[in-house]
């Protein structure tokens, strides 16, 4: 009995494979979407038929008709197997029904009614099917293998990209690569900027999402190092119309992209509501940065936003987001943006620098010009002014070999794509290393060439600071992703303010010597009708205490110092958001 029975399944599979599946039962298939035809392989050559839908777009719940056509068969074809297959993880996706009698429901190994395929092996012209959209599919291409006969099949004909008009983050890392800030945020969050990329089914091209809250542009761009500068770009904007256009550009570095003439692909589904503007697209283009081989698919993925003229052309971006390493754009897998080390190394240079240029080096001047007679008090055998400039110069060079050390790491080397401020950094590093170099070997006071010396070391101190300036400028403008870019103007606010008690001091210094005030100080004191415990003992003698003499360079100093403080304070606060 065994044996019968094991007989009969052998001649059972025999007969399956000889004359296949002429009733359509080929749930076995769906993975593959390979007919079981013992050695009969597909076509080569591009399929005789054709899949249309109804749409060009869905949602989740839409329904969309499907229909595979004859476009070139003498008699049509026999069988078939449709499927909607996601872009990027290429899994199967949505239901199926049907009233086509030529048409049935599959179930495959991810569900219930996944695939649709023959009842008959007679010759058709035509069948159709009703998909309807998953909550979370992104977009789709129905995909089917079409049988003229037993042994004359094609696989792989395909419908054209069906996009979603709902992002989602849903099926990131596992259809889709994403990109987002806050991380991992839903695209229908009014505050998240987000990207998505799946590879087209074809090899050629990608299917991208971009969204964020912006009343002007969001783009995305693809760079093989973390600077902007010979990138391969996309631009979602707005115009002042209403109107939102996708853009493909190019870019060179700290300036507008070149807009290519190369229109994106396939539809283009874009809205903007509430504040948040979106956009979905194909290009049938491989991603190329110019540089390098298009063949190369690792890319970092830059994400930005920022405002856009009444014409749709987009201005400086005022967020900027970027992935920790290379993606490769050809498979899926979990983006994260860049780690908080990397940022941290350019948060700590400009802070370094602002604190070397904005206080120690600042006051360190001031000392050594302006507080001789108020600080000349020896300390350690030195006057305090001179000990105080020492340390703060010291300190201040000490703060730019960091700085300089710490933004030389971060960006790996030389980075010529961000301007001037590389340059005058190197020099300001250059300058401020020799100056205490020199002043170690500087005549004595007495010395006749000392007044070479004095003046060689003063302008040197001024050509540092002006060039330090500059660069917090320069270097302020390159990370100010504000809307508004208020850190290069508090910047120049506080330059102004420095100028002004450069002026203050100097009249002071040149006033005294004219004698103007008293034995170099200045004698404050109260009104008699204040409370006796504000009065000193010069006003009367109410009050066993001595007069009270403060020096005016002092108390300019102090309020200089407060002023110098609150300016950095507030640029700090700045970078640490930028």
């Amino acid at each position: 009995m065994g044996h019968t029975l094991l007989l009969i399944s052998y001649v059972a599979g025999c007969l399956v494979a000889v004359f296949g599946y002429p009733n359509g039962q080929i749930s076995v298939a769906c993975d593959t979407m390979l007919p079981i035809h013992g050695n009969a392989g597909p076509q080569s050559s591009s399929a005789p038929y054709v899949i249309t839908a109804s749409n060009a777009t869905f949602m989740a719940g839409d329904t969309i008709t499907v229909t595979i056509q004859n476009n070139g068969s003498p008699n049509g074809f026999k069988g078939f197997l449709l499927e909607a297959r996601l872009m990027g993880g290429n899994g199967i996706t949505g239901t199926f029904s049907t009233t086509d009698t030529n048409a049935q429901i599959l179930s495959c190994n991810t569900g219930t009614n996944k695939a649709v395929s023959h009842t008959n092996s007679n010759f058709k012209q035509s069948v159709t099917a009703v998909w309807t959209a998953p909550s979370d599919a992104g977009p789709v291409r129905f995909t089917a293998t079409v049988l003229q006969d037993y042994s004359t099949f094609w696989t792989g004909v395909k419908s054209s990209i069906i996009l979603t008009s709902q992002m989602s983050n849903i099926t990131c890392g596992t259809q889709k690569n994403c990109l987002s800030d806050p991380a991992n945020c839903s695209p229908n969050d009014s505050g998240c900027l987000f990207m998505s990329s799946s590879p087209s089914s074809d090899g050629i091209g990608y299917v991208f999402e971009i969204s964020g809250p912006t009343s002007g542009y969001v783009a995305i761009g693809f760079s093989y190092d973390t600077t902007m500068g010979n990138d391969d770009v996309y631009i979602c904007t707005k115009n002042s119309s209403g109107n939102i256009l996708v853009q493909h550009g190019y870019t060179t570095g700290y300036v507008a992209p070149q807009i290519s003439n190369t229109n994106t692909a396939g539809n283009i589904v874009a809205s903007y509501i509430n504040g948040v503007l979106k956009c979905s697209f194909i290009t049938q283009s491989t991603i190329s940065t110019q540089q390098r081989s298009s063949a190369n698919s690792s890319f970092y993925i830059f994400l930005v936003s920022g405002p856009s003229l009444a014409s749709g052309q987009i201005e400086k971006h005022t967020k900027t987001l970027i992935s920790k390493t290379t993606v490769n754009m050809l498979s899926i897998s979990n983006v994260t943006s860049a780690a908080s080390g990397s940022n941290s190394l350019v948060i700590g240079h400009g802070a370094l620098m602002l604190i070397a240029w904005m206080t120690t080096g600042g006051i360190g001047m001031i000392m050594a010009r302006y507080m001789r007679s108020a600080a000349g008090k020896p300390i350690f055998g030195k006057a305090i002014w001179y000990q105080t400039h020492f340390f703060l110069m010291i300190l201040t060079v000490i703060l730019t070999i960091i700085s300089f050390i710490m933004i030389f790491v971060e960006a790996s080397g030389w980075s010529g794509n961000t301007g001037a401020h590389p340059v005058l950094g190197c020099i300001v590093m250059i300058l401020s290393f020799f100056q205490p170099i020199a002043a170690m070997f500087r005549p004595d006071p007495k010395n006749e060439r000392r007044y070479i010396f004095n003046w060689g070391h003063r302008l040197n101190a001024l050509v540092i600071k002006v060039l330090a300036v500059a660069t917090i400028f320069l270097g302020l403008i390159l990370i100010d992703t504000t809307s508004n870019n208020w850190m290069p103007k508090v910047m120049g606010g506080f330059f102004a303010w420095e100028v002004l008690f450069y002026i203050i001091l100097e009249i002071m210094m040149h006033l005294k010597k004219e004698n103007v005030y008293e034995n170099d100080s200045i004698k404050f004191s109260f009104s008699k009708d204040f409370p006796s415990y504000f009065t000193t003992g010069s006003m009367d003698n109410r009050m066993d205490l001595q007069p009270s003499f403060i020096q005016p360079e002092t108390i300019t100093l102090i309020v200089f110092i407060a002023g110098n403080l609150a300016f950095l304070i507030a640029l700090l606060v700045g970078i640490g958001q930028s």
